[in-house]
C-alpha cells in the first residue's frame, strides 16, 4: 500500500483520502461452519455517507471489541464521491450511501445486493439562538439571510431540492457544499443563518445548532443501503459490518443518532 492510512478516531477525513487513494487490503477470510475461530480478522474498509460518521465510530468500537483481530477503518464522505471511487476501482469492503439511486450506480456497474439499514429526513439547521429568526422553508429564499445547502449532486442536496420544490420555494444559497457535514460546520461556526441538513446532523451539532422542522407535507425521506462490495478484499468482515448495522445493537445506535430503521 502506498501512503499511510490513518485510524478513524479523530482523523476520519484523512483516512478517506489516504485509504481511497492507496487502497486498503483486508486480511480476514470466511470462517467455516463449526469453527472455533473468534470470527473475522484483518482490515475491513467501510466507505459511508458523511451523515453516518458518528454511528460508524460506534460500529468500529463495538466490532473491534467483539473481534480483537479485526481492524475496522471507515471513510465518511459524500455518497456520490464514494460511489464514483468504488466504480473506478478503489479498494473497499462495504459501501453505505444516503441514497438508493447512488448505490444503484455501483450495483449497475459491479453487481451486489444492498440492504437498507436506515432512513433519514431533512431539517432546517440554524446556529444556537437562531440569530436570523428563521421559522420555515420560505426563509431559505430570503436574500438578507446567509444560507448553505448541499450541492445537488450529493444526496442531501438532491433531497433538499425535492423538499424545496414541494414547498414551492426557490432557495438563494450563498454556498453549496460537497457533503452534509461541511454544511453543518458552516452552521456550527455561525457562518450562515440557515441550512438544510439531515435531522441526524442537527442532533450531532449539539448545543451549537438548533433545528427548525420541515412541515410533514413537504418532508422527503432517504434510504441508506449497505452493500458488501462484490470484490471486497475481506468479505467475511464486510458481512460482519452489515450484520452489525442490522443487529439490535446497530439499530439502537442508529436510532440514538436520530435515524429511523426498517
Amino acid at each position: 500500500m502506498n501512503g499511510t492510512t490513518v485510524r478513524v478516531r479523530g482523523a476520519l477525513a484523512t483516512l478517506a483520502a489516504g485509504c481511497l487513494a492507496a487502497g486498503c487490503a483486508g486480511g480476514g477470510a470466511a470462517v467455516p461452519a463449526g469453527s472455533s475461530s473468534p470470527g473475522p480478522t484483518g482490515t475491513v474498509v467501510v466507505l459511508a455517507a458523511a451523515s453516518l460518521t458518528d454511528v460508524l465510530a460506534e460500529v468500529e468500537t463495538a466490532l473491534e471489541a467483539r473481534h480483537p483481530g479485526l481492524d475496522v477503518r471507515t471513510s465518511p464522505a459524500a455518497s456520490s464521491t464514494l460511489a464514483a471511487q468504488v466504480v473506478a476501482g478503489a479498494q473497499a469492503d462495504v459501501l453505505v450511501t444516503a441514497s438508493e439511486a447512488t448505490t444503484a450506480t455501483v450495483t449497475d456497474a459491479l453487481g451486489g445486493e444492498p440492504v437498507v439499514v436506515a432512513r433519514n429526513t431533512l431539517q432546517i439547521a440554524v446556529p444556537a439562538g437562531n440569530p436570523g429568526g428563521v421559522t420555515g422553508l420560505d426563509d431559505l429564499a430570503d436574500p438578507d439571510l446567509t444560507v448553505a445547502l448541499c450541492d445537488p449532486s450529493v444526496p442531501c442536496g438532491a433531497v433538499a431540492a425535492e423538499v424545496l420544490a414541494s414547498a414551492g420555494v426557490t432557495a438563494a444559497p450563498d454556498t453549496l457544499e460537497q457533503d452534509v457535514r461541511a454544511v453543518l460546520t458552516k452552521v456550527r461556526l455561525r457562518e450562515v443563518d440557515a441550512a438544510l441538513v439531515f435531522r441526524t446532523d442537527v442532533l450531532a451539532g449539539g448545543d451549537a445548532v438548533e433545528g427548525v422542522a420541515v412541515p410533514p407535507e413537504h418532508a422527503v425521506a432517504t434510504a441508506y443501503p449497505a452493500l458488501v462490495l462484490p470484490d471486497a478484499p475481506n468479505p467475511a468482515a464486510a458481512r460482519a459490518v452489515v450484520d452489525h448495522l442490522r443487529s439490535p445493537a446497530g439499530v439502537e445506535a442508529l436510532r440514538a443518532a436520530g435515524f429511523t430503521t426498517p
